[in-house]
């Protein structure tokens, strides 16, 4: 029997039917040429990394554990050393006591902003989890409670950057900026790294003792460089998106200046101690082991993600990023503008899920969001946004924002298993 058809069949025992095989098959042959590009960017990232652990002799004796105050910790010291040297930076704080990048942010807003200061977002409405952080929605501990104020930016309609807007906003209380790369729950287009760096040089040049800090989740090693090479004083991230490569069971992690990391880490831990103290518990090899297979995983994803958009524009939905822009993060929204579809996307994606198959996602009250969220998220480390996973609020345009995937051939059957579930709501067909 012929390779193609063995693949077909092992697909149909797993519940695609011929029709959805064969219509994502054709797609998947018109890609050849992005994955090839995608590949290279893997290849460069990988080296990056590589040398960065040859660089701060990385050794056994550093995957070793420590305890208690976790003195001299040479493992989580010589971790932080290569974080620095893969972003391009003075330094790093790379720790399993950040629970979330969410926790992430708000250790970066807190530690650098002081009673009396502003923080400034040039590119519209933060992720719907910062805005209790900020204080937009009111919350107990939020920036707003501490005397920070904040005033924001709109994108323009086109998505770019409202130049003379910004120029307005920035006054002499403007301490920070906040620049999230990634979209968020928003219809927008992420920012490239050289959008990214644009927007930190124009905003240097009105007054260049601002703060950039740029929020980096999802887009770890998509491009060949980060924003911390194009003038960002601060870039963070969660180890279990990324640059976690899906072994990280928790954390986050800031690269930028001596002087901002100092500042994260006495905020972290306690004034006088900062990066001294924090025990790894023996979760360093997982750490390190997954910061090296991140530039392989997350290509997976960036091909799992050029897939899905393809398929679904063919189908006539609107995807963002389309089918032939450049990617700057994993994500990949599709917008159905019908809840059973983004249900129906949902459902799929758990089911071809190596963890929790079985379970239907529904609509729930997730903690942070101000609508009903339904998620699918199978996977080996409760919440990891590397590995498969889809979820979109219920509310217009109800749409899914699918990412992750730990390979590429976990990602496509995913997606075609979302696109089996779709069709089979009776709404859908494919050609």
């Amino acid at each position: 029997m012929p390779k193609e058809d063995i693949l077909k069949e092992y697909y149909v025992s797993m519940g695609i039917s011929p029709e959805v095989f064969d219509f994502c098959s054709q797609i998947e042959d018109t890609l050849t040429g992005r994955f090839r590009e995608i590949d290279h960017i893997a290849e460069c990232n990988q080296m990056k990394v590589l040398a960065a652990m040859r660089k701060n002799r990385l050794s056994e004796g550093c995957l070793a554990p420590s305890t208690g105050y976790g003195y001299n910790d040479l493992g989580r010291d010589t971790l932080e050393r290569i974080y620095a040297d893969v972003f391009g930076t003075e330094d790093a704080l790379v720790r399993q006591q950040i629970t979330c990048g969410t926790h992430a942010l708000a250790l970066a807003l807190m530690s650098q902003l002081r009673p009396g200061d502003e923080l400034l977002s040039p590119v519209g409405k933060p992720y719907d989890t910062l805005e209790e952080v900020i204080g937009i929605r009111p919350s107990s501990g939020s920036l707003a409670e501490y005397g920070i104020s904040y005033r924001q930016v709109d994108l323009l309609e086109d998505g770019s950057f409202d130049w003379e807007g910004i120029r307005q906003a920035i006054n002499e209380k403007t301490r920070l900026v906040t620049i999230q790369r990634s979209k968020g729950y928003a219809s927008r287009p992420t920012l490239s790294v050289d959008r990214i760096g644009e927007l930190i040089s124009f905003v240097k040049g009105i007054k260049p003792d601002l703060i950039c800090m740029v929020d980096n989740c999802y887009g770890e090693f998509v491009e060949l460089k980060e924003p911390s090479q194009v003038g960002a004083d601060l870039v963070v991230g969660s180890l279990i998106k990324n640059p976690g490569g899906g072994l990280a069971p928790i954390g986050g992690y800031l690269c930028g200046t001596k002087e901002c990391i100092e500042r994260a880490a006495y905020r972290l831990t306690s004034p006088g101690l900062g990066k001294e103290v924090g025990a790894s518990l023996g979760i360093t090899p997982t750490l390190t082991q997954g910061l090296f297979l991140a530039p392989t995983v997350v290509k997976g994803a960036l091909k799992g993600a050029i897939f899905a958009a393809n398929i679904y524009e063919r189908l006539g939905f609107r995807v963002i990023p389309d089918n032939r822009e450049s990617r700057h993060d994993i994500i990949q929204e599709v917008e159905f503008h019908d809840p059973d579809l983004l249900q129906a996307f949902c459902v799929g994606i758990q089911a071809s899920a190596p963890v929790d198959s079985f379970v239907r996602p529904e609509p729930w009250d997730m903690p942070g969001y101000d609508a009903k969220v339904i998620m699918a998220a199978g996977a080996f480390v409760s919440g990891s946004s590397i590995e498969l996973s889809a979820d979109g609020p219920m509310k217009e345009p109800y749409a899914v924002y699918f990412q992750g995937g730990l390979t590429w051939e976990h990602a496509k059957y995913g997606i075609m298993m979302s696109l089996q579930k779709i069709c089979e709501t009776g709404k859908v067909r494919v050609l």
